[in-house]
């Protein structure tokens, strides 16, 4: 109310500012490039009056170009009637204008959102007219843009004639977005509701990548949240963590769900310490309010938040996306397909490129592995002809899907392709194999297993620490995991290797590892103990069962790398791997262990293995039925 009272006395200061709308828009030439206000920053009212000023003076002014970066309300200047009126420029596409822009009644501006206000203060795209939304000036005559600073800061200090619709609803907010009543040409006051952004309910296949999003990010680092389903499934699983801070385009509901739990404190960031920043917000009318007159959260102009630079300063900068489509060397667009336009670049190369280049940064790509009822899958070949390239090779960390994550940095094409087939659907992994052998992007003998029976049981990894304080992620094999195993096997010792095989024979080739990294689950199973660390896994032990199915018993086999020998993970292997036997039926465990493998063997005992007739070759044969153990 006081604010209002403020709005009062400021008209009679500034009388000529409260014009008619009548005479407001007569101030509109032909051919003037009129900027609107950014997603729920929008000023509904504003845009509305313009159009209703056209419909009842249709030959007031033609040729408009309207600049926009996102419509989320109604854009009735899309009517094919005011065609001749008006022409929307938006520099991204949103379901309000998709059809028109394919249909090529409107146009579409690819470029990072971050150089906009650059083409803005150059004229290379000149601001006749900004239609923007305020909060109530203070007593200074301050007015806050609010939720939206993003690019219509800049789009304020070039427009030649600024309107600005003030709000009450609009929050005001610390950071750049604040314009003086001076500097407005003229004001219309209307309260009405902001627009507000929910995304659905996340069903399973979202909540399972969110989960695995989640377990990639470490504790202080500092969130870019785009937009979208996904990144916000994401932070949905984040209450774990500890200090993250968020240097972010767009805020969202689940950011500042995560500030009000504690979550967010961004005492860990490296720059603008102890404030979120972000550019614009979209969200519900709770954030909103939690973000009036709020000191902790910073709107910065978007030529600040999505400066790669910028966001490299970031330590733990971690980025976190989503696209459409990706191929297999790693290449993804989360803007077009085939020359149809979707989305838009936005800030999400930005945010990308920035993660790459800070300390520790991470960049993830987060999609679902199908679209279209599982009729399509969204790791491809290659990318279709007509499709944008949005994310290079090079600065995609992470793909994850509801399958998995596969890690591409620092990977060849081959590793590349294999792990991103991993986490494909598994309807589609026969196809994007025979492709990819097509295109030589793996070895031309690939195996794999098809159907149900090669399909990567990852309900089966589990976290344990050992009795050494080991932290290790027990999982099955995947069929990319070949790379992890040659660097494991060559690690070993010749007296680990003898031990393993029994033979001094100590060559891994292809064709030897392919008999590891590719399980037929339903016979047999591979379990890898990894340690994780700096973005990468490393291979501490394997253990494999194959089933025998005239007695239906398994034989079992350990090995493990010399430097996690007596640190408990040969154990925890064997326990896991008992466990998943005993769940499939298995009545027991048989083994052949060397007898100068005194380790292995106490190892066996200890679990409840009877040591059978040593044979001629040195050799223990080792039984255990489950029968006779607990558990």
């Amino acid at each position: 109310m006081e604010r209002i009272n403020l709005l009062e006395d400021l008209k009679k200061t500034w009388p000529e500012k409260f014009a008619t709308e009548e005479e407001i828009f007569s101030h509109i030439r032909a051919g003037n490039k009129i900027f609107i206000g950014t997603g729920c920053g929008e000023p509904q009212y504003l845009v509305q009056a313009l159009v209703n000023f056209i419909s009842g003076n249709p030959k007031a002014f033609f040729g408009i170009e309207l600049i926009h970066v996102w419509t989320l309300g109604t854009a009735p200047y899309l009517d094919d009637k005011f065609r001749d009126n008006f022409r929307i420029d938006s520099f991204f596409i949103s379901e309000g204008t998709r059809s028109a822009i394919n249909s090529g009644a409107a146009d579409y501006t690819p470029i990072s959102l971050s150089a906009v206000p650059s083409l803005f203060r150059r004229e290379i795209i000149p601001i006749d007219v900004a239609l923007i939304q305020t909060s109530p000036p203070d007593k200074h005559g301050y007015m806050s843009l609010g939720i939206s600073v993003d690019i219509v800061k800049v789009a304020t200090q070039k427009a030649s004639l600024i309107v600005a619709q003030i709000n009450s609803h609009m929050p005001r907010t610390q950071g750049d977005g604040f314009i003086n009543i001076k500097d407005v040409d003229f004001i219309i006051h209307h309260d009405e509701p902001l627009l507000e952004y929910t995304v659905e309910d996340p069903g399973d296949i979202i909540k399972a990548i969110g989960k695995y999003v989640a377990r990639i990010i470490e504790d202080g680092s500092t969130l870019q949240v785009g937009y979208g389903i996904i990144p916000n499934a994401v932070v949905s699983y984040l209450d774990e963590k500890k200090h993250l801070g968020v240097h972010t385009e767009l805020l969202s509901d689940g950011i500042i769900d995560l500030m009000q739990k504690g979550v967010v404190d961004n005492t860990k960031k490296s720059i603008d310490t102890g404030k979120t920043v972000a550019s614009y917000c979209m969200g519900k009318r709770e954030s909103y309010e939690f973000l009036d007159e709020n000191p902790t959260v910073l709107f910065r102009t978007i030529d600040y938040v999505n400066n790669p630079l910028i966001i490299a300063k970031n330590k733990l900068m971690t980025a976190i996306n989503s696209a459409i489509e990706i191929d297999l060397t790693g290449q993804a667009t989360a803007e077009s397909l085939a020359g149809t336009f979707y989305f838009g670049i936005g800030g999400q190369a930005d945010f990308m490129r920035g993660a790459v280049l800070a300390p520790g940064g991470k960049s993830i790509l987060a999609l679902p592995s199908t679209a279209v009822n599982d009729t399509i899958s969204r790791i491809v070949p290659s990318l279709q002809q007509g499709t944008g390239v949005t994310f290079t090779r090079g600065d995609v960390h992470y793909v994850v899907t509801e399958y998995g994550i596969a890690y591409l940095h620092g990977k060849n094409i081959r590793e590349r392709a294999m792990d991103l087939i991993a986490i494909a659907h598994p309807k589609f992994r026969p196809w994007l194999i025979e492709e990819a052998r097509k295109l030589s992007l793996i070895y031309k003998d690939q195996a794999f297993v098809p159907g149900v029976n090669g399909v990567y049981p990852v309900a089966l990894e589990t976290f344990r620490t050992t009795r050494s304080d080991l932290d290790i992620l027990l999982r099955p094999v995947k069929i990319g995991d070949e790379p992890l195993m040659k660097d494991f096997f060559y690690a070993l010792s010749s007296e680990s290797m003898y031990r393993r095989f029994m033979s001094v024979r100590m060559d891994m080739p292809h064709e030897r590892l392919q008999e590891f990294g590719v399980v037929d689950y339903a016979n047999s199973m591979m379990i890898l103990a990894i340690v994780e660390g700096d973005g990468k896994e490393t291979i501490a032990a394997i253990g494999q069962y194959e089933i025998n199915d005239k007695v239906h018993t398994a034989e079992v086999a350990l090995v493990v790398k010399d430097i996690y020998q007596k640190m408990g993970v040969g154990h925890d292997v064997l326990i896991y791997l008992t466990r998943l036997a005993r769940r499939r039926g298995l009545l027991g465990f048989t083994a052949e262990v060397l007898i100068e493998n005194k380790p292995m063997l106490d190892l066996f005992k200890d679990m409840g293995f009877d040591t059978g007739e040593r044979s001629e070759e040195g050799v223990y044969e080792m039984r255990m039925t489950f029968g006779d153990i607990e558990g």
